[in-house]
C-alpha cells in the first residue's frame, strides 16, 4: 500500500490548511486512517484518527481546531486545520491501518512520506 500526503505549506498564524492523504495498492480493507506530526527535535505525536465507519478521535491540542474526515470510496482522509499556531509547525504524516490477504487476512500499517506545515507568527 502506498500512502501519499498533500496540502502542506506556509501560512500565517490564525489561518487554515487542509491536508489530504490517499492510499493506493492492494488491500482487503482500510481499518483506520490517521494523522501524526513531528516537529524539529521532537518525537512524532498523534494528531487524529478516524475509522472506516467515521468514528474519530483527536489529541487534546487538535480538539476544536482540527477536523478529520474520511472518503471510503476514494480511500482518502483529510485533516482540516483551523486557527493554526506556530506550535503546529511540523511534518504531518498519514498512517493507514489495513487488512490484506485473501483467505487469511493480516493486519498491518503503512506511512506516507509526510507533508511540511509551517506556521509563521
Amino acid at each position: 500500500v502506498q500512502v501519499l500526503e498533500s496540502g502542506g505549506g506556509l501560512v500565517q498564524a490564525g489561518e487554515s490548511l487542509n491536508l489530504s492523504c490517499t492510499a493506493s495498492g492492494t488491500f482487503f480493507r482500510l481499518n483506520t486512517m490517521g494523522w501524526f506530526r513531528q516537529a524539529p527535535g521532537k518525537q512524532r505525536e498523534f494528531v487524529a484518527v478516524i475509522t472506516n465507519g467515521g468514528y474519530s478521535s483527536y489529541a487534546d491540542f487538535a480538539e476544536g481546531r482540527f477536523t478529520i474526515s474520511i472518503d471510503n470510496a476514494q480511500n482518502a482522509v483529510y485533516l482540516q486545520m483551523n486557527d493554526l499556531e506556530s506550535e503546529d509547525t511540523a511534518v504531518y504524516y498519514c498512517k493507514v491501518d489495513y487488512l490484506y490477504g485473501q483467505l487469511i487476512y493480516r493486519r498491518t500499517e503503512a506511512w506516507g512520506q509526510g507533508t511540511q506545515v509551517t506556521v509563521s507568527s
